[in-house]
């Protein structure tokens, strides 16, 4: 589908040169499309930035294995690790929704929704406060992971080493 290879090619330009490089003709020669294809998509830049922002937010949807609950979220995060490029346009857009509010939403309600059920599943006495607490807890840990240089603050990406590691921090922060 052509919206979403604008919107990959999107994602890679801002994890490659920050927001200051997403511009329509940048998206169009990423994605080796003809000039004005991402405009027929998204007339305005702020459509174009909600629309890759939407797509990130779908990629990084899931659903636990209620068997393996830290387990699971680790290996998502090992995954959004490895995929250092998408994780790194997640941040610039993060940026971006303090500037831009109708962002917010994207960007941070659907992870905290997601800790929020997650922290019902496992039967925490208030678990939007849990949810909320769970989400800044494993964006921290990501983002820590994510630009202090990999082995310096944990075992490498993609390993199961990392995994564990991981898993191991996530289980702490899951107690209720």
């Amino acid at each position: 589908m052509r919206r979403d290879l604008i919107t990959d090619a999107a994602i890679q330009l801002v994890a490659e040169q920050g927001m200051r490089g997403l511009t329509h003709r940048a998206v169009d020669r990423r994605a080796g499309l003809p000039e004005g294809s991402t405009s027929a998509y998204f007339r305005t830049r702020k459509a174009l930035i909600e629309g890759f922002v939407e797509r990130l937010a779908d990629q990084e949807r899931f659903v636990p294995d209620p068997d393996d609950v830290a387990g699971s979220i680790a290996r998502t995060l090992d995954s959004w690790l490895v995929e250092r490029n998408r994780t790194l346009a997640r941040y610039s857009a993060m940026l971006e929704a303090t500037h831009h509010p109708e962002l917010r939403p994207i960007m941070v309600h659907s992870p905290r929704e997601q800790a929020t059920a997650i922290a019902k599943m496992l039967g925490h006495q208030d678990p939007e406060r849990a949810g909320a607490h769970f989400t800044a807890f494993l964006e921290g840990l990501l983002f820590y992971r994510l630009v202090g240089g990999g082995s310096t603050v944990g075992p490498a990406p993609g390993t199961e080493e990392s995994v564990r590691d991981l898993k191991a921090a996530v289980e702490k922060a899951l107690r209720p």
